[in-house]
């Protein structure tokens, strides 16, 4: 799944379109203002993806209609992550979200995992 883009938001057609396909206007305005940030010099696309999920956890954003953790999986992905770095870093992010965080994130990323076949 590893494909590099040097911007994972306004470069992932899937993802645009994605985000396009649940409100047009919200999804163009959600483009718009996401790939800016994405395209921003200084930390690079991974570590914004591996952010985003760590930013999932906190709000506990990881389940439920709408939620974006399986998008920001992938955008991990996609820019070099490995599951194992992902894990890495829902239990280190647990230290500071609290582990019940952690458990539910975990949860959620193995709940997809199975989904995909990938464990």
């Amino acid at each position: 799944m590893t494909r590099l883009f040097e911007n994972a938001v306004l470069d992932d057609q899937a993802l645009v379109s994605g985000l396009k396909s649940i409100h047009p206007i919200w999804g163009d305005m959600t483009v718009r203002v996401a790939g800016e940030a994405w395209g921003m010099p200084l930390l690079d696309q991974k570590t914004k993806a591996l952010i985003t999920i760590a930013i999932d956890q906190m709000a506990l954003n990881v389940n439920g209609e709408g939620n974006p953790f399986g998008a920001h999986v992938d955008m991990a992905l996609k820019q070099g992550a490995s599951y194992q770095e992902i894990e890495e870093l829902i239990v280190f992010a647990s230290v500071y979200t609290g582990f019940n965080k952690g458990a539910t994130t975990m949860g959620a990323l193995n709940k997809l995992r199975h989904e995909r076949g990938e464990i």
